[in-house]
């Protein structure tokens, strides 16, 4: 093997590496965020959906996954969830209401944050 092969192969293993630590920091993270998000109370986190929302599954199962109690109000068959959402002016799904803090869009951090405070 020449020189320029055993380079070529070292950053080939050195990029793997990265890649690999990456992921394995993504999920600590991860897990991290959820056992903290875990600690919530029910009633903490209600959580606007509709049935057919790509954004609301992946929060719905984020939460399954990491056992955080939320309530779901399902805007598309429920008219008193589609009243509130309405009212909370929120211009899309999901939008979560994290102890009284209306956030829209799923982002595991803002949730914590607003349990947080």
């Amino acid at each position: 093997m020449n020189a320029r092969a055993r380079r070529l192969a070292g950053l080939l293993v050195l990029g793997v590496a990265v890649l690999g630590l990456s992921q394995l920091a993504a999920r600590w993270q991860a897990g991290r965020l959820g056992a903290q998000a875990a600690r919530a109370q029910p009633g903490d986190i209600v959580m606007y959906t509709t049935t057919d929302c790509p954004y609301c599954a992946q929060a719905r199962a984020w939460f399954g996954r990491h056992g955080v109690p939320y309530a779901e109000c399902n805007t598309t068959v429920d008219a008193a969830c589609r009243a509130v959402f309405q009212a909370l002016a929120s211009p899309g799904v999901p939008t979560l209401v994290v102890r009284g803090e209306r956030q829209v869009g799923f982002q595991p951090e803002r949730v914590v944050q607003a349990l947080q405070r």
